[in-house]
């Protein structure tokens, strides 16, 4: 909504301009009216929509065409003043000031106008009968206000309508000439119907139609006010009600009726509240909440947004199968305007046998979205209503910022769910295979995905000592077989954890992993994990100075992970879930990463959490 409103007021000499505005202000006819008023504000706790309103006259006798011009330009709404019993005023309406103003502006931007028709009380007649036909020839023209200076009849009114033109123009909403909603308006409440619609069948029950009324206008309605709206529904159109719940079509009745009635703020409150600005353009303020972000912190979903994402998902799971088709993602991504996710995704996340994103991989998905990119986070749950159905301020509240990584380190202990893992190695030494058997593909599988669709990331859950983490794996992609500098940037060095890949049948990869660790990793805290990736084939004598195993002894780090996605079954995951532990907890010795209990400790916890997991998900599935 705009901070203020400047509203002009023009016309013939002597149709009372300036008398309206010293009425308004002093409430009472003037004994003496000036050549000009004054530029005169009214604050904003004395008018109706609480909005700062400038006032501003003209006055042909002492100002120029040029100064008229320019007082044009600066109006939001223009009120043009005749005397109802001067027929030529009248006629200036049309010969003069309309085309004069219209001049001024461009053609998508032109302001509101009303029409005054001034000294009511000199004439018994109404002026009405000949300002219609001028009101259905202007679209522009927003109403017509017949007042009194002298007896100050409907003077706080006149400026009232002045400032609802403003604050709530029928323009953006409404087409006279069609006498039906503009096509962006109707998107609009579209996508504020189907955010309303919490469990997505397709009308709006009574408890639905509460809490957008609590939403929008802060209060109920009562049991009788919402039969009466769905009698109004019912009266005018067969398909407006359905289930005695309120369908699309009749919601945009509903809006179209208020529009028509002059009660078109009631239509601007709803969309205001929904995040739309004047140009029904869903505003920065609200898809880009402030959210600050220190230096080595990391953002994450909480767990009141990971339960607002989970109804979404049950609100769209429409055949229960705990996946989503490409239909059923197609219409929980409606009220977006683009589709925000791409092929890509079904190559980061887990899916079924269909290709379909699972449940787990779903929220996969919006985990890695708020990791890498926080601000398009906030932006798609802006569109998808979350402070609104959360009831929060913004969509800010859905996010925890991370304390630093440092205190993390001093502390020896971590409060982060989602942990960083870059994946470094030579081309073609499996670090492609090594992101896909993360998401329970095997080779067979991923020889079926096609290389357009290909993701650098992988990321799903791992349980370490029973507690469900995140592990993103990101494919850090070398240009040559040639380590330089200008290879790793800073972002392929940010991260919890490194994994770095060499292939065991290739004589010349793990000489390209041993020198990015000593250029970049050795003095670091960043615990490093290498794997000897296609342990399937043949294993050959790698061409370095010193072997894997006894490389890893001498800089202290777990002996080398044999791994292969080449198998019958889903891949094990228990390289991943070691990959977790050293992100979880860095400080922790080589000495104990090596021990053998160390590991099972953590991987028991994880496969009991796994069995435990997998029951209440069984039953969870029985109770959808």
């Amino acid at each position: 909504m705009r901070k203020d409103v400047r509203i002009l007021l023009v016309g013939e000499p002597k149709v009372g301009k300036t008398s309206l505005i010293m009425s308004l202000v002093s409430e009472e006819f003037p004994d003496e009216v000036p050549m000009r008023a004054e530029e005169i504000t009214i604050p904003a706790d004395v008018t109706p929509e609480r909005v700062p309103t400038h006032i501003v006259d003209y006055s042909e006798a002492e100002q120029s065409d040029e100064q008229l011009y320019q007082e044009i330009s600066k109006a939001n709404v223009i009120c043009i003043v005749y005397s109802v019993n001067n027929k030529n005023s009248i006629e200036q309406v049309t010969s003069r000031w309309i085309p004069l103003i219209n001049d001024r502006m461009d053609k998508d931007s032109r302001v509101p106008l009303i029409l005054v028709g001034n000294k009511s009380d000199l004439v018994e007649h109404s002026s009405m009968e000949t300002i219609l036909p001028i009101m259905n020839q202007y679209t522009e023209i927003e109403t017509c206000v017949e007042c009194s200076a002298k007896n100050l009849k409907n003077i706080s009114e006149l400026f009232y309508y002045a400032q609802k033109a403003v604050l709530h123009p029928t323009g953006p909403l409404y087409c006279p000439e069609e006498k039906e909603m503009k096509p962006a308006c109707v998107k609009a409440l579209t996508r504020i119907f189907k955010v309303t619609d919490l469990d997505n069948d397709g009308i709006l029950n009574d408890a639905e139609l509460n809490f957008f009324q609590r939403t929008c206008f802060n209060t109920p309605l009562a049991p009788q006010a919402l039969e009466d709206v769905k009698n109004v529904v019912r009266k005018n159109m067969s398909d407006g009600v359905h289930d005695n719940g309120l369908t699309l079509k009749g919601f945009l009745f509903l809006h179209t009726l208020f529009i028509q009635r002059g009660r078109h703020e009631t239509t601007w409150t709803v969309l205001r509240r929904f995040g739309y600005d004047d140009d029904l353009e869903l505003t920065q303020d609200y898809l880009f909440p402030p959210l600050k972000i220190p230096p080595d912190c990391t953002t994450e979903l909480n767990h009141n947004a990971y339960l607002f994402l989970q109804s979404l998902f049950d609100k769209h799971d429409q055949d229960r199968d705990c996946a989503l088709s490409p239909d059923e993602l197609k219409d929980l991504f409606k009220v977006f305007p683009y589709m925000p996710w791409g092929p890509d995704v079904n190559n980061t996340v887990c899916t079924n046998d269909h290709g379909w994103i699972t449940y787990q991989g779903y929220l996969s998905q919006w985990t890695l979205t708020t990791y890498l990119d926080v601000q398009r986070c906030l932006e798609y749950l802006g569109y998808l209503g979350y402070s609104i159905i959360s009831e929060q301020e913004s969509q800010a509240a859905a996010i925890t910022v991370t304390r630093d990584k440092k205190i993390d380190l001093q502390k020896k202990q971590t409060q982060r769910n989602v942990f960083r893992c870059n994946v470094i190695g030579m081309k073609g030494c499996g670090k492609s295979g090594f992101l896909q058997a993360f998401l329970g593909r095997n080779l067979m599988r991923q020889r079926q995905l096609r290389e357009d669709h290909r993701s650098f990331y992988a990321i799903s859950t791992t349980y370490v000592y029973g507690q469900e983490k995140y592990l993103l794996l990101h494919e850090v992609f070398t240009e040559s077989e040639l380590l330089s500098e200008a290879d790793l940037s800073d972002a392929d060095l940010a991260c919890d954890v490194v994994c770095l890949v060499y292939d065991s049948s290739n004589t010349r990869s793990f000489e390209f992993c041993a020198k990015v660790f000593k250029q970049h990793f050795m003095d670091s805290k960043t615990p490093c994990m290498i794997v000897a990736a296609k342990s399937d084939l043949h294993e050959v004598k790698q061409q370095c100075s010193v072997s894997p195993l006894d490389f890893c002894r001498k800089h202290k780090m777990p002996p080398p992970q044999a791994f292969t996605c080449n198998t019958l079954e889903i891949p094990s995951k228990d390289i991943y879930t070691k990959l977790t532990t050293m992100a979880m907890y860095p400080h922790v010795t080589q000495a104990d990463l090596k021990s053998s209990t160390f590991w099972l400790r953590a991987s028991v916890g994880a496969t009991v959490f796994a069995v435990l997991g997998f029951a209440m998900y069984r039953a969870l599935l029985k109770q959808r």
